[in-house]
């Protein structure tokens, strides 16, 4: 699911860009072609956090048992799969992502979306605003 939220992240490309605003993906795994294979989604810098350090002390997880048990989970890969989305079935794929918006300097985090269940996405408006939000060379 977080390929069908990068190519929908990736077509915001062209106005974040006007904004001079960078698009960063953080990926906590690389196995065999897996960022090779996700790159064709993905419009921008992608980095590996192979220590997790990016996604915090204690990583958020979902197991497969309540994934499979939500509704949410099941509408969401379903609308990923009638969009042509299919994900790998490499490595550890329990750990909920996230989109962050982060300003320049001190601003900090201007927008916070921690996924909830899998394939829960962001609302690309917020991140378009937050994105207007930053300020240049702070």
């Amino acid at each position: 699911l977080c390929r069908e939220e990068a190519a929908e992240l990736s077509s915001l490309k062209p106005q974040l860009e006007e904004l001079g605003v960078s698009l960063y993906a953080v990926v906590k795994e690389d196995i065999g072609t897996e960022i090779q294979n996700f790159r064709p989604y993905f419009n921008g810098e992608i980095f590996v956090d192979e220590k997790q350090c990016f996604y915090g002390p204690k990583p958020r997880r979902m197991g497969l048992g309540l994934g499979l048990a939500r509704l949410g989970v099941w509408q969401n890969l379903l609308r990923a799969r009638k969009k042509g989305y299919q994900g790998n079935k490499k490595g550890e794929g329990f750990i909920l992502g996230g989109v962050y918006v982060i300003g320049a300097g001190k601003q900090g985090i201007l927008l916070e979306h921690r996924e909830k269940e899998f394939g829960d996405k962001a609302d690309h408006p917020s991140v378009l605003q937050a994105a207007k939000k930053i300020k240049k060379g702070k």
